[in-house]
């Protein structure tokens, strides 16, 4: 019988362990070189490893690029890069020749789609990471695109692809732009190998294992990474969740990978089998998955084809559920879903980087300038962190239209103090222009700073889509003592006159927090405070997986005492989405009504963009919910698909809009809510405005004579 693994915290190598790389013996370079020049300066007969970006080279560690680049020279690789190239040839991709290793393909910090397209499918016409904010600088889908040219200029190079782009394309995905489910990036660009996640771990393990003289082949079973294979290989055990229907009596289903050629097997005795042959594949339909015993380390869960997928919105939802459940790198397994008659083998995530080095990655000797070849360019996503650090990654929040858990992990990493309050000296010391102002101290919430688990083992076991909904889990630690202190001290250093919060935080947490509240309202809030509820109703928030309305308001009411106490005047900016699915028009009536009660005018308000593989972006392909078990019987649900309903949504966050009225007005009638339209406190919009405006009787008479001068007869004469 099946016993329940007790699973352990895994630990992996050190990430600055290893050997260096032959070439360690050149000096660091001032920046990774971008040109054949800048290589014959350090002394490079060639690089070891180019990457390709779909962002501008900016040396610094908000910037992947960077990040990747300067751990691979920290481990002794001479690294390239070649920025933002014209995809429309293969020559920009040899222009600092052929890689010794593997061209790293990346779009980017962003997603290719999501930076070039609006939530409304409208063509962008700027780009933050690219010089001046120009647009059109990287094509749709650059991961592709990239590893195409790549493969054109040196085809006998192998292709590393990573970055979001790649990884939230790493199993089939529903595509937003094409409303279409796609293959694996992995796939459709050839490459050899996928990194997904956070991938310092992986990236260091591949470019050592090329450099040992590896073959992909043998570099399949590394963390974070996907391959593509012919086969399961044998001795493995498969759980198939490749569909919802099981039958009854599903333990009579043979398996076609334990077929033996009775003929042979029938003259063989015990003591003439071979110990070293490997063993067949057993394939264990999920509902009986409990009842064997199974080695982690050699189980793997079959999804759903891409076939099947592309052709069944039940199933799509399936395997985006099973996708979220082993999501825990110390409890996932490793995930197989076939495309045609080959297997797309991912991996489970890669091993979270202790305190140590995170400081070592950050540590790392970044110029935290754009690349000199870009001259007196503004690089708007620059500008904008240049003054800021972050100080941890990951999110076990779990809402489901962010792509942060699916990207960065749910486990928390968090650098050290003194790596922290070191970079806000460099900062100080080294940024041209540094005023006194921090802009941030933060990362995917600013506030979840060393939160983790009370007790590794249950971490280690736990299998929860969020450590926060629908309620906080009792096991978390909410202290939020770190971050407090953290923030004193960095108000401390010299130099430094003050340290903004800017990357927002979850208000349910810093509840549970009143000293940490009450820090951040006296010292970090600059009259202004950016959060997000998302919505007021039950219904959307459910499906988002965030808390209650109540839960801001309870923060709401710490804010607005401790600021008193403060002698400050400050303000709470909410950020809210539309058209997410589950929201229904009556739900985001409730929210407008919420607004105008709270004297909010929203300026910028954000429709809900369907990221590939994010949880809601299943719930909107499919009208299926995957935060619960999914069938074909299911509730379903409600999602605003077309881009009237959408723009609809989006419009009543902006009911005082007077450009607004006229599509509020006609969809209100086609309702039968006529009653939102007019003066009295249940209307949301006035009704059509008079032709002329009444005009007070001193007035009338200047008027009158405006008029009959407009409508004199122009010419030489009168008729």
């Amino acid at each position: 019988m099946h016993r329940d693994p007790a699973f352990m915290i895994k630990q992996a190598e050190h990430l600055f362990s290893r050997p260096k790389y032959w070439a360690a013996c050149f000096e660091p370079a001032p920046f990774l070189p971008m040109s054949r020049a800048e290589m014959d300066e350090l002394g490079w007969d060639s690089c070891d490893i180019i990457i390709i970006s779909g962002d501008a080279y900016v040396d610094h560690p908000s910037f992947g690029t960077a990040v990747i680049g300067r751990l691979l020279e920290s481990q002794g690789f001479r690294v390239g890069v070649i920025a933002q190239p014209d995809w429309r040839s293969a020559e920009p991709f040899k222009a600092l020749g052929k890689p010794n290793l593997f061209f790293g393909v990346s779009a980017g910090n962003m997603d290719s789609m999501i930076n070039r397209y609006t939530a409304d499918l409208r063509l962008r016409s700027d780009d933050a990471y690219t010089p001046n904010n120009e647009g059109g600088k990287r094509p749709d889908r650059s991961v592709i695109v990239y590893s195409q040219r790549c493969r054109e200029a040196y085809y006998d190079v192998p292709i590393v692809i990573g970055g979001i782009e790649a990884s939230l394309r790493r199993i089939a995905q529903y595509d937003y732009w094409s409303d279409q489910v796609r293959k694996s990036v992995l796939i459709d660009s050839a490459a050899d190998i996928l990194l997904y996640g956070n991938a310092e771990r992986a990236v260091v393990d591949v470019a050592h294992g090329f450099a040992a003289g590896k073959t992909i082949e043998e570099m399949q079973y590394i963390r974070g990474t996907a391959v593509v294979r012919e086969a399961v290989p044998e001795g493995w055990d498969v759980i198939d969740s490749s569909r919802v229907d099981w039958p009854k009596n599903i333990d009579a289903i043979p398996n076609p990978y334990e077929w033996k050629d009775q003929t042979t097997q029938s003259c063989k005795t015990d003591d003439q089998a071979d110990p070293n042959a490997e063993q067949p594949v057993r394939i264990i339909p999920m509902p009986l998955h409990r009842q064997y015993e199974l080695n982690e380390d050699k189980t793997c869960i079959r999804l759903p084809s891409y076939e099947k997928v592309r052709n069944d919105r039940v199933l799509y939802s399936h395997a985006s559920r099973v996708l979220h459940l082993e999501s825990n790198p110390h409890n996932a397994r490793a995930l197989v879903q076939k495309h045609g008659t080959k297997e797309v083998w991912i991996n489970p995530p890669p091993i979270p980087l202790e305190t140590d080095e995170m400081d070592g990655v950050f540590g790392l000797p970044y110029a935290r300038v754009p690349h000199p070849s870009y001259g007196k360019a503004t690089i708007p996503a620059y500008d904008m962190i240049k003054t800021s650090v972050n100080i941890m990654r990951g999110c076990f929040g779990g809402c489901t239209f962010c792509s942060i858990t699916e990207h960065e992990g749910r486990i928390i990493q968090s650098r050290s103090e003194e790596s922290i309050l070191k970079e806000i000296e460099d900062i100080r010391d080294k940024v041209p222009g540094f005023t006194g102002t921090i802009s941030d101290l933060g990362g995917p919430t600013a506030n979840m700073y060393k939160l983790t688990c009370k007790d590794p083992n249950i971490l280690a076991n736990c299998r929860r889509l969020s450590c926060v909904f629908p309620s906080i889990c009792k096991n978390l630690i909410t202290d939020h003592s770190p971050t407090t202190q953290l923030y004193r001290k960095a108000r401390a250093i010299p130099g430094v006159k003050r340290i903004a919060i800017a990357s927002g935080l979850r208000y349910d947490l810093a509840v549970e927090d009143p000293e940490y509240v009450k820090e951040l309202v006296t010292h970090h809030v600059g009259g202004y405070l950016k959060i997000a509820p998302e919505h007021t109703e039950d219904g959307p928030l459910n499906k988002m997986m965030k808390p209650g309305i109540g839960t801001y308001d309870r923060f709401k009411e710490m804010f607005e005492k401790f600021s008193k106490e403060a002698g400050k005047k400050q303000y709470l900016i909410p950020y809210f989405i539309a058209a997410h699915p589950g929201c229904e028009d009556e739900d985001m009536i409730n929210l407008a009504f919420w607004l105008k009660k709270n004297n909010y005018r929203l300026d910028q308000v954000q429709t809900f963009y369907p990221s590939p593989m994010a949880m809601a972006t299943a719930m909107y392909y499919s009208e299926k919910d995957p935060l619960h078990k999914v069938s074909y019987k299911s509730r379903g649900v409600r999602t605003p698909r077309t881009i009237d309903q959408r723009r609809f949504q989006k419009a009543l966050l902006r009911f005082h809009d007077e450009k607004n009225w006229p599509m509020l007005r006609e969809q209100f009638r086609k309702m039968g809510r006529a009653d939102l339209i007019g003066d009295g406190p249940k209307a949301l919009i006035p009704d059509e405005a008079p032709r002329f405006k009444r005009v007070a009787p001193n007035n009338q008479a200047k008027l009158r004579n405006k008029f009959a001068a407009a409508r004199k007869p122009k010419g030489r004469g009168r008729r």
